[in-house]
This record gives structure tokens, C-alpha cells and sequence, in this order.
């Protein structure tokens, strides 16, 4: 595949030495100034000139192939370039000829790990609205890094692990026989624990046994154990009809608890280099060195470890098993003093390398409009009524728009599913959000089901075609008109598109990319007759339309969204 950008830059270096110019070629956003564009004034300090002057010079020395640079032009000081039409089509049709649904896809990443910890629900309660984005935008990293030749690792680190254990062993003892916990078991042992927690506030001495449950569960204690993961258990089951819903996977369930044997190593750790001070009977480690005014507590003052220190041993024990190139923590925005705290704190902990690849991917909340769902599930949306709620509504415009349509259940599942993906990862991550159906499932708008309404187009054009015409009996020099190579440029951007999602570790990018995909081909479709009793034209342009069900289906995948064949 040509690229175009790589061929710019290598004609600048030589007439320029400038090393790195590679990084000042933008993409300018209208593309009347061009496919790439330099701004000469990031050269003006270098060279010593007014930036119109270096882009004049430029143009005079640089020597470029007509035949995949067309044009070059100097415009207020900036040096403009427009690539080679025929080149650019019979690249993207030659990429897609050969690599098909893969298209887009490359090995940049090869070798290199990357660990993702999303999701991480606590075990025996409620899977809620509020692990919706986490969830989603870990299950789409995980497929971006993985599609550009990245071995991604998702962990899910699970809360499972606290005092709350103890009140949920201590609950099961006094009134276990009064639940059928192979039913709804989460609700169960969320009213377990609402009661146990009552009892508590007005029963020390129930307190009292709660916290020897927690300390016999620590030691090993073979019935608190054994009842522990009888919670779990049930708990990922119910989780894990989620995840499968919404095309989720992970590799490693070590939650909290885990590490909780793994944290005297840090504390030994630290002690010898000498970074741990005691605060109020705290062992803590100081952090103004790096800005930080809030220390990083290690160790309360009766003892006892925190979550942070679980979090380190993680930090130590991921770098040893996983050898990680980056390790992403999809967290919500409030925890970033607790990053900021921990990835300081690593660096006493693992070599320089790793600290490097340490990264909090932060993201804003995501709620619903007031009243909706209130009356049924109270303050708590669960993710499986959302799921539920959301399909049935898309069932009921399917129903609306194509009664007779076949599958109509699996197509709304695919819908629906798809809206609530395509809504949550549809801006970037720090955004907070507001689900709204009447947004999410509109067919005309910029949603998962008008990319999916899109790609059922082009299946019912390549089916009228009767075949995807073989590339050899594919005339390009018909595709000339302005819809067309609009297109094409578009498809062409698409490895670029998922680079620069996964370099910002944001699944948007991919998002908006495909509505803009959906619409180029909405023109091309209103401008085009594509079924033509011309075989070239008609070749050519169902060529064309074949690359678009590729990109289309293909980059929903990597969000996670299934496409319908039919709606």
C-alpha cells in the first residue's frame, strides 16, 4: 500500500535534513487545501525565514511522482499537496483485494503486550450503568491494539475483596436457608447484604463477627473460602451473560483479592529504599518530589493494607508476568489522584520502561434521562434492563419501518445492542453522557443504527450486482467524479484512523470516522446509479460499494457492534 504521506515527508528530508519533518504533515480538515498539507511556519525558526518564503523554496526543490502526488501548491505559507486519484483508488482496491476484512489492520505492534484492566464490577452486586463505558471502551481498545498486531491482555479486576465479605459470610450463616440462590442470585445477595449492614448499625456484636469472617477468609479458612467463591462464581455468571451480549472478552479475572498476599513484598520494597515515612501511625509514601501534595497512604495506621497497595502489587505483578509495552487502567475521572499516586509511587517498584507505559484512560459518566427507568429499578440501572429495554424499543421501529423482515429478534438484538455501543463510544472518553433512546435508535442520525442501515444498503446493492466483481474486470478510470474519489480518500484513511485511536486510546476516533464513511457513501448512492447496463461503470462502482461494506463492517467490529445483514 502507497503511502502517500511517507512519500512526502521522505522528498522534504532531502531538500530540508530536517529529521522528524514526518510529524509536521497534517491532514487538513478542508480538503479543498489539499490531502496533506505542511504548515511552514513550524519550519521558520529552523530555517530562519518567513514561512510563505520556505514554502515557495520547497515547491522549487522538492521533485515528487506525478503519478502519486498530482499537484503541489503554496497557499499563506502553507505548502499543499494533492495526491494522485488513479493511485490512490487502485491502492485502496489493491489493499482490499488482497487483505479483505482484515483492511485496515497491520503488525506496528508486534511483540509488544499491552494489558487493559476494564470493567472490574464488584462481585455480589448489581453490573450497573455506571461499568457501562469502562466496559465498553476496554472491550473496543482491546480489539483495536489486538487488530494492529498488539497482544492485548484484558483483565478484569474484579472488586472482590473487603470487609463487606465478611458481612456477606456472616449473612449466609444467619439466613442462608431463606434464599434460593440458583435465581436472580445477585439481587439475593444484594438483599443479604442490605440486611446484614442494618444489623450491624445496631448490633456490635454482629459488627464484631463480621470482621472474624473477613480475618478467617484471609487466613485460608475453608468454609469462608469455599462460601466466597460460591459468591463469585455466581456473580461472573451473571456478569458473563453481559460480556456476551456485548462481544467483551478477558484473558485474567485476578481481582482485588488476588493480590492481597502480594503486598508485604511492597511494603519491603519501599521500606528498603528508604521512601516510606509514618503519618499519624500510617506508613506512607511522600510525593512532592513530582507535585503531588497528597501522599500515597501504603499502610493504615491498625495495619491494615488499602486498595492502592493492591494496586501496586498489581502494577509489580503485571510487569514480571506480562512484560507489558503499556498497561491502561479504564477508570473513571475521580480516581485520578489515585493514578497520579500509584504511577509515582511505581517507580521505586519496576524499571523505568514500565512506569513509562503506566495509563490512566479516564472517562466522564454516563447516566440517563431523569425519570426514565426510575420507577422500576430505583437510583440503581442495571445493565441487562438498559440491554433488555433498549432491544425492545429497536424491535418495535423494526416492526414499524419492515414488518415482514425475517430474524426480526436477531435484528434487534443487533440493533439495539448496537445503539447503546455505538452512543457510548460515539465522543471522547473525558465526555460525560446522557443515554437517550430517542437519540441512540434513530435511523437517520449520526447512531450505530444508521452505520448499520448503511452497511445493509450495500448488501442489497452487491446482491443485485449478483457477485463482487473480480478486480481484474475493474476499470478505475471511471470512478472520477467527486463522489467517488471523496470516498475512496476516505476508505483510504482507515489504517491511519485506528492508529491514531489507539495512540489517543480513544474508540471515537473509529466512530466518527464511520459515520463520515456512511455518508460519503450516502452521496456516492444518490449520485451514482451503480446497476447499469454499463459493465465497466457498473464493475467499477459495485467495486466501490464492496470496499464500503468492507470498512463498515469491519471497523463496527472493532467497536464491538455486529452489522445485520438485513433490517
Amino acid at each position: 500500500m502507497i503511502d502517500f504521506k511517507n512519500e512526502i515527508a521522505n522528498e522534504l528530508k532531502k531538500v530540508t535534513s530536517i529529521e522528524g519533518i514526518e510529524d509536521f504533515i497534517e491532514i487538513p480538515s478542508n480538503k479543498e487545501m489539499g490531502d496533506y498539507s505542511l504548515p511552514c511556519f513550524k519550519l521558520a525558526k529552523t530555517l530562519k525565514k518567513a514561512p510563505q518564503m520556505i514554502a515557495n523554496e520547497l515547491k522549487e526543490k522538492i521533485t515528487l511522482d506525478e503519478n502519486i502526488i498530482s499537484k503541489v501548491e503554496v497557499v499563506n505559507g502553507y505548502l499543499n499537496f494533492y495526491i494522485n486519484t488513479t493511485a490512490v483508488i487502485k491502492t485502496v482496491f489493491d489493499e482490499i483485494n488482497e487483505k479483505k476484512e482484515m483492511y485496515g489492520s497491520s503488525k506496528i505492534g508486534e511483540g509488544k503486550n499491552i494489558v487493559l484492566d476494564y470493567s472490574s464490577p464488584n462481585i455480589a452486586k448489581p453490573f450497573h450503568i455506571g461499568h457501562l463505558r469502562t466496559t465498553l471502551i476496554g472491550g473496543a481498545l482491546y480489539k483495536i491494539y489486538e487488530y494492529l498486531g498488539y497482544k492485548s491482555i484484558g483483565i478484569n479486576h474484579l472488586g472482590d475483596y473487603g470487609t463487606q465479605f465478611g458481612k456477606m459470610i456472616e449473612a449466609y450463616k444467619m439466613w442462608g436457608n431463606e434464599y434460593d440462590l440458583t435465581e436472580d442470585p445477585i439481587n439475593k445477595m444484594v438483599d443479604m447484604y442490605v440486611r446484614i449492614n442494618d444489623l450491624c448499625k445496631k448490633d456490635e456484636d454482629v459488627l464484631n463477627r463480621c470482621r472474624e469472617n473477613f480475618k478467617l477468609l484471609e487466613n485460608g479458612d475453608k468454609y469462608c473460602t469455599d462460601l466466597w467463591n460460591k459468591f463469585k462464581d455466581l456473580s461472573m455468571k451473571e456478569f458473563n451473560k453481559i460480556y456476551d451480549v456485548l462481544d467483551v472478552k478477558f484473558d485474567s479475572y485476578n481481582g482485588e483479592a488476588f493480590y492481597a498476599d502480594k503486598t508485604d513484598e511492597i511494603i519491603d520494597i519501599l521500606t528498603k529504599k528508604g521512601k516510606i515515612t509514618e503519618s499519624q501511625g500510617a506508613k506512607v509514601v511522600d510525593l512532592e518530589d513530582v507535585g503531588i501534595n497528597t501522599p500515597c497512604i501504603i499502610q493504615k495506621a491498625n495495619g491494615s493494607t488499602i486498595y492502592a497497595t493492591r494496586d501496586l502489587a498489581a502494577i509489580l505483578y503485571r510487569a514480571r508476568t506480562y512484560d507489558f509495552y503499556k498497561c491502561l487502567y479504564v477508570v473513571a475521572y475521580e480516581q485520578n489522584l489515585h493514578f497520579k499516586q500509584i504511577f509515582a509511587v511505581a517507580r521505586y517498584l519496576v524499571d523505568e520502561k514500565y512506569v513509562k507505559g503506566l495509563e490512566h484512560v479516564a472517562f466522564g459518566m454516563v447516566s440517563l434521562p431523569s425519570g426514565k427507568m426510575s420507577t422500576r429499578l430505583g437510583n440503581v440501572v442495571k445493565i441487562e434492563d438498559l440491554l433488555n429495554e433498549t432491544i425492545e424499543k429497536a424491535k418495535e421501529i423494526i416492526n414499524e419501518k419492515n414488518p415482514d423482515l425475517e430474524d426480526k429478534d436477531e435484528v434487534a438484538k443487533k440493533v439495539g445492542i448496537g445503539a447503546i455501543i455505538f452512543n457510548t463510544l460515539s465522543t471522547s472518553n473525558i465526555k460525560d453522557q446522557i443515554f437517550d433512546w430517542n437519540t441512540a435508535l434513530n435511523f437517520n442520525g449520526e447512531t450505530g443504527p444508521y452505520l448499520q442501515y448503511m452497511y445493509v444498503r450495500t448488501n442489497s446493492v452487491l446482491e443485485k450486482v449478483g457477485n463482487v466483481p473480480d478486480l481484474k474486470d475493474v476499470d478505475i478510470s471511471v470512478l472520477s467524479d467527486d463522489a467517488s474519489v471523496k470516498l475512496v480518500k476516505e476508505l483510504y484513511d482507515f489504517n491511519n484512523i485506528i492508529k491514531q485511536s489507539a495512540e489517543k486510546n480513544e474508540p471515537y476516533i473509529i466512530s466518527r470516522y464511520l459515520i463520515n464513511v456512511a455518508k460519503l457513501f450516502s452521496t456516492f448512492y444518490n449520485e451514482n446509479k451503480i446497476i447499469t447496463d454499463d459493465k465497466r461503470i457498473q464493475n467499477a462502482r459495485a467495486y466501490l460499494t464492496y470496499c464500503v461494506n468492507i470498512v463498515l463492517k469491519s471497523g463496527a467490529g472493532l467497536l464491538g457492534i455486529q452489522m445485520p445483514n438485513k433490517m
